[in-house]
């Protein structure tokens, strides 16, 4: 037996309960450098608690998934967010899901625009990294330092993530 998630379309709207996202596309900016670079400002919250807390900035080369997904596994991060900005023109598959008294609720699953990233909030469930249609790296910002900063949730009954109605 499984449970079924449509993926939906990533919007600020939709996504804002979980974290941001990341585009210039409406965002406040300003130009530097004299006019030769337009700097779009401030677009993510990045949380960072813990004992000796610091941000770190990694990239992560992730393997591509097929579409329907098997979703056994989602995870948190309670002493920081997560941001994901692709490094490559194509989207990617994000999910996440509300909390309901420590464990996760049932998720949604959201397709970015490409070129498009997300910040995933401080201890929101979220799936791992998917990308699709082929490898793809990532720059990550996220939380280093002393401390457990994962949780690790497997659902007893999986869900089945596909694009549209069977």
């Amino acid at each position: 037996m499984t449970r079924t998630i449509i993926v939906a379309p990533l919007t600020r709207e939709a996504f804002a309960p979980f974290g941001q996202v990341l585009t210039s596309e409406g965002a406040r900016h300003f130009s530097i450098n004299n006019g030769m670079t337009e700097r779009f400002d401030d677009l993510a919250t990045v949380e960072i608690g813990g004992e000796n807390g610091r941000p770190l900035i990694s990239i992560f080369r992730g393997k591509p998934y097929e579409l329907p997904l098997r979703l056994t596994l989602v995870e948190r991060h309670p002493l920081g967010s997560q941001a994901f900005m692709p490094l490559h023109p194509r989207p990617f598959l994000v999910i996440v899901a509300p909390d309901e008294n420590g464990v996760p609720g049932t998720p949604l699953a959201f397709l970015t625009e490409p070129g498009v990233g997300i910040n995933i909030g401080r201890n929101i469930w979220h799936g791992v990294l998917t990308t699709l249609e082929q490898e793809g790296d990532f720059l990550v910002v996220d939380r280093g330092g002393d401390g457990d900063n994962l949780q690790e949730h497997v659902f007893e009954v999986p869900f089945t993530v596909k694009l549209d109605q069977p």
